[in-house]
């Protein structure tokens, strides 16, 4: 596996990973209609291209394949992670993880966890601040605020 700076010309690739993920992962975790609204909305490349770009966003690679990518502003917070299914519990997350934190000056590192990430950054020293619910088009998600220390990275 590598890890790499976004491009540009992966903005498609990272969202038919992200919506991809959502479906296979995510869905032990939520209903089908919740899916629905969080994957299947319909998506403006040019405003995802612009929140990578205005982030640092890494890909990790295998075998010239894109296996997951993570954003993280300069504020310290953690915007998007998301692992292909089939290449969960390879230390993909935990190493772009690892590579935001180092790279980042904030004091703290915050994020909004779903359901089944919120283990994920348990185990990495975050802490549950809230439960939340987020709406979207009418359907309730639930997530989990979460923060860890910088100096515990």
């Amino acid at each position: 596996m590598r890890i790499r700076p976004y491009c540009p010309d992966d903005c498609p690739k990272l969202i038919h990973l992200f919506k991809d993920t959502i479906h296979r992962v995510n869905a032990k975790d939520y209903t089908p209609e919740q899916i629905a609204v969080w994957a299947d909305a319909p998506i403006d490349l040019n405003k995802w291209n612009e929140r990578f770009e205005h982030s640092h966003t890494l890909v990790a690679v295998i075998d010239n394949e894109i296996a997951g990518f993570a954003n993280m502003e300069e504020s310290g917070y953690l915007d998007c992670l998301y692992v292909h299914a089939d290449h969960q519990r390879k230390g993909i997350a935990s190493t772009l993880c690892d590579a935001l934190e180092a790279s980042c000056q904030a004091s703290a590192f915050i994020t909004e966890a779903s359901i089944t990430a919120s283990s994920f950054f348990l185990k990495r020293g975050y802490d549950i601040l809230k439960k939340q619910t987020v709406v979207r088009s009418g359907i309730e998600l639930t997530n989990f605020v979460m923060c860890k220390s910088a100096s515990n990275s």
